[in-house]
């Protein structure tokens, strides 16, 4: 992991307009600042609604913050990165188009010649485990495979910062830790820095070098806990270690589930 940081938060808050006619203002996040550095995966767990996805818009260019700064590489963000790549719940394969040609959209968006683009995306079709299925299109593939092919799209165009919002949620327990593997895999393998947002708490253990615990919105970081132990390029190895359960329980204390809460804080 290098010293860099390649993604960071400095003071950000986001308000948008309140709906009804109050009119005003709604806080979705207030003063969050948080860093990631080359390398590291940081998990962001928190309530429904605290403003997790907002910061991953925020990260990629999509929002801008009301106040405060966002950096990538030590650029301000101003508007869509080249450098950060976003991968959603859902896959959004473009149904008319092979699963070659889904993966080698970013890069024909990006004017990359058609030779070089169709070699980065056999390439990663390959790393995906979805040889055999370049030709196909989306609705001939599972859910799995889909979002294999997604993480293969999103790989394509070599971010920088991978940016990933709940990939796997749609997924059943199995193939999510089949991809959770190939997921840490490919980041391992290639040095990629990501941040993850997951309602999954053994998911942000299997993945992660450090879990920022996010309050009921408006959103702040509350606490920030460091996962110890090895293997973060294994996680189906690591969630059999035993210090998995007792660090679960931790978020599960940090998150106060199973107290008394508002049903709308979930």
């Amino acid at each position: 992991m290098g010293s860099k940081v390649r993604i960071e938060f400095r003071r950000v808050w986001k308000r948008f307009p309140a709906r009804g006619r109050g009119g005003g203002e709604v806080s979705a996040v207030e003063d969050v600042s948080l860093a990631v550095r080359d390398g590291e995966v940081v998990s962001i767990i928190g309530p429904s609604g605290c403003g997790k996805s907002t910061l991953l818009n925020m990260g990629a260019g999509l929002y801008l913050p009301s106040a405060g700064e966002v950096y990538v590489d030590g650029e301000p963000v101003a508007g869509p990165n080249p450098h950060v790549a976003f991968m959603l719940q859902k896959d959004l394969l473009l149904p008319w188009r092979s699963i070659r040609e889904n993966v080698e959209l970013g890069l024909e968006i990006r004017r990359v010649p058609a030779a070089d683009r169709r070699a980065r995306a056999v390439a990663l079709i390959e790393r995906c485990h979805l040889t055999g299925f370049e030709s196909h299109y989306p609705h001939q593939l599972s859910g799995g495979m889909r979002q294999r092919a997604a993480l293969a799209r999103t790989l394509a165009v070599d971010p920088t910062v991978l940016l990933m919002d709940e990939p796997f949620s749609a997924l059943d327990a199995q193939t999510k830790m089949v991809l959770q593997q190939d997921l840490a895999q490919t980041v391992a393998e290639e040095g990629k820095t990501a941040l993850f947002i997951t309602h999954d708490l053994v998911e942000s253990i299997a993945l992660s070098d450090r879990i920022l615990v996010m309050s009921a919105r408006p959103g702040r970081i509350v606490t920030e806990i460091p996962v110890s132990i090895p293997g973060r390029e294994a996680p189906i190895r690591r969630r059999l270690d035993t210090r998995v359960g007792p660090l679960a329980a931790r978020l599960m204390e940090e998150l106060h589930i199973g107290e008394a809460m508002p049903a709308e804080a979930f």
